[in-house]
């Protein structure tokens, strides 16, 4: 009895590679699909229902529609998988591990210029605008406000990324001197305490004060 393949596995030829290649088509229609409608509203299934193939194939090929877009975008790293890596250590270097992984990747010839290429491509494009804010919305605050605790979780997600995607934008896109040639320890240094800030509970205002009376008040004025 002839044992099926796995599920979503693509079939291989004699030689090892596959039989079809239909890396190309799924990333072409992705990638059209992604532009047109959104990241948010894309799913697997009409992606794989368009291009032809069964949705455990792309699941299999890229992981997660994040991955897909990633390969889309034909970044090597996927901010989102930088970020979960970041956000699953202690709270307490959070700040630093974040603004680290952003400059490591950021810094990195062949993975920072894929990344200033979309985030370009932002400030340019409608399309891509829309696409990397939806990305930004759920894949970087929504993530970062499941990681904090309070009500005011979604608030302190959106300032901390803002301050994220400033840095990038201030360093990689406008070049912005003297952020732009800053050694990474030293930016990481400066920068960490004001993203803690955003990230943690404001503590709520100290009450007034009443002034005290005096025990021993002036003597009236004389008449």
């Amino acid at each position: 009895m002839n044992k099926g393949r796995g599920r979503g596995r693509p079939a291989k030829g004699a030689d090892g590679t596959d039989a079809t290649d239909t890396r190309g088509a799924i990333l072409k229609v992705a990638r059209a699909r992604f532009l047109s409608d959104g990241y948010e509203r894309v799913t697997m299934r009409s992606l794989a229902a368009e291009a032809g193939v069964d949705a455990a194939l792309i699941s299999y090929r890229f992981g997660s529609k994040r991955g897909l877009f990633a390969a889309c975008m034909e970044l090597s790293t996927n901010p989102a998988d930088l970020l979960a890596e970041a956000l699953s250590g202690p709270a307490e270097g959070l700040p630093e591990r974040m603004i680290a992984n952003i400059i490591r990747v950021w810094d990195d010839p062949e993975a920072g210029a894929a990344l200033r290429a979309l985030a370009e491509a932002a400030v340019s494009e409608p399309d891509v605008s829309r696409l990397f804010r939806e990305m930004a919305e759920r894949e970087m605050i929504g993530r970062i406000a499941d990681r904090l605790s309070g009500p005011d979780a979604p608030k302190r997600a959106a300032l901390a990324a803002s301050q994220l995607i400033g840095l990038v934008f201030i360093r990689y896109v406008l070049r912005l001197e003297p952020l732009a040639s800053m050694p990474p320890d030293e930016l990481t240094t400066r920068t960490a305490p004001s993203l803690r800030t955003a990230l943690t509970t404001p503590r709520p205002p100290a009450p007034a004060r009443m002034p005290r009376p005096n025990p021993h008040p002036p003597p009236p004025p004389p008449t």
